[in-house]
């Protein structure tokens, strides 16, 4: 058989596999099968040595089509390397397709593979005094799609992880970390993902426990959300990374795609320009062309994080749901405009408005009037916008000369304060403009990849100058041009 026809019969099976989910089975094991063109892409990132013999873990196996994309690779481009592979597997049914993908994999390689297949639950058999699976540091290369979900804080699976020593609030974080401790030192690790663990604090113990423990080679980034795992409809911005375990690099390799059959643009960028030395957040940031570069030196040359303008950001204090009793449709006595994301219009707060959210926050005891911010000027940030939205970044400005008095922000949104209190009418204007400018956009993707921008987010921002913000500020903008101009003329003069 030639190495060629390998994949397209490992497809077949995938195909299969895939029509034989069942729905409730797939969501409560976070199902997503890579395509073959994906595999084959994921499979072209490890480096393979020219001799010798290849151990290999694809943990999370499905129908095994990565397995048969690296051993067709290595088949096709390392005639005098041999492979071993194991493979793993939860889904009992998905065994009879990861078998027959294997017994192709030995019978193409005419000796040089050896496929093993593991019914077993990755999370809990790697882990426990009684694990059945012992993986740790006997594998060269692990490649895998991991499956997608989250972990609740009190589900087995994460209880098992946080006994073994890191945290990971989702599947595929959890699959990662075990992958890594089943590299030999200076083994690697390729997997595609979501690229949701880059930031944020919701994977941050995870992300520093991954890196403390690999140094990332390569990432690559998909233009498109839609398009990978287009027949098992998933829309989910991902990415693929490779990693060494105990490796020590100077550069990175990014590159990007349309999808996974597009051609792909590739640079090479130092390792500090990925994950930031002095960052204690450990954000991976991706440049993947000469402008993100740009911007982001741009950004990065501003003199002032919030702390050296004595600004502060936090989450909007009103969660609707655990204050039903204090959310009112019409205006009561000692009531408060309650502001949610859909009060934010064009750079500024539409109160009332009829969104089918009640518009009136009315304090019944001490506890809700500390949710409650004093009348001022306040910055306000969607925490969650839109996949169609222009901007990750949505900034507007609460003015009390609109609306005077005290005002309660639900807890979609970030606030912009001094202390509880407001900004100036200058200050408040200008971090908006700042904050909705095409560079800070194009900065902050570079870093995120999804469509929440969390207060830990914005806090990493820099800032101009006090002066400089204010004089954004104090000009009348109306577009996202003037904007734009406004902002490159003051910051780059």
């Amino acid at each position: 058989m030639l190495a060629t026809d390998l994949l397209g019969i490992a497809e077949v099976e995938r195909v299969a596999a895939l029509g034989g989910l069942d729905a409730r089975t797939q969501s409560d094991l976070g199902q997503f099968f890579t395509p073959a063109a994906a595999a084959q892409l994921i499979a072209s990132l490890p480096s393979l040595p020219s001799t010798g013999t290849l151990r290999v873990l694809d943990p999370g196996a499905g129908s095994g089509v990565l397995t048969a994309a690296l051993v067709s690779r290595v088949l096709t481009e390392r005639p005098e390397l041999s492979v071993e592979i194991v493979a793993v597997e939860r889904d009992p049914a998905m065994l009879p397709h990861l078998q027959a993908t294997l017994a192709e994999c030995e019978r193409a390689g005419e000796g040089r593979v050896v496929a093993e297949a593991v019914v077993a639950d990755f999370i809990l058999d790697s882990t426990g005094l009684d694990a059945s699976l012992s993986l740790d540091a006997q594998f060269d290369l692990v490649i895998e799609n991991p499956p997608y979900g989250k972990l609740a804080a009190s589900s087995t699976h994460r209880t098992a992880m946080r006994a073994a020593g890191v945290d990971t609030p989702n599947l595929y974080a959890a699959f990662l970390a075990l992958s890594v401790a089943a590299l030999r030192p200076g083994g690697q690790v390729v997997a595609i993902t979501p690229r949701s663990f880059f930031n944020g604090p919701y994977f941050g113990g995870f992300r520093s426990h991954l890196l403390d423990s690999i140094a990332l080679d390569r990432v690559h980034v998909f233009d498109s959300r839609s398009t990978v795992f287009a027949d098992t409809g998933v829309l989910q911005e991902n990415v693929i990374f490779s990693g060494t375990r105990g490796a020590s690099p100077d550069v990175v390799e990014l590159s990007v795609s349309r999808d996974h059959t597009d051609d792909i643009a590739s640079r090479l960028v130092p390792y500090d320009d990925v994950v930031f030395p002095d960052d204690p957040n450990r954000f991976i940031r991706l440049a993947t062309d000469v402008e993100d570069t740009r911007v982001a030196e741009l950004v990065l040359s501003q003199p002032c994080a919030l702390t050296d303008l004595g600004v502060q950001v936090s989450t909007g204090r009103v969660v609707d749901f655990r204050s039903r009793h204090a959310l009112s449709g019409v205006e009561l006595p000692e009531a408060v405009p309650l502001i949610y994301p859909g009060n934010l219009r064009d750079g500024g707060v539409l109160w009332p408005r009829a969104i089918r959210k009640p518009q009136w926050f009315q304090p019944i005891d001490d506890k809700h009037r500390a949710m409650i911010l004093p009348e001022g000027w306040y910055t306000v940030v969607k925490r969650f916008s839109a996949k169609e939205e222009r901007r990750r970044i949505v900034a507007s400005v609460w003015s009390p000369n609109d609306n005077p008095g005290e005002v309660a922000f639900e807890n979609h949104l970030n606030v912009f304060h001094i202390g509880g209190r407001g900004l100036d009418e200058d200050l408040a204007r200008g971090i908006s403009v700042w904050l909705n400018s095409s560079v800070i956009d194009k900065f902050f993707r570079t870093f995120s990849g999804h469509t929440q921008v969390n207060a830990t987010d914005l806090r990493t921002l820099r800032f101009p100058s006090m002066e400089t913000l204010r004089c954004l500020g104090r000009n009348a903008v109306v577009s996202q041009v003037e904007v734009d101009s406004l902002v490159m003329e003051l910051i780059a003069a």
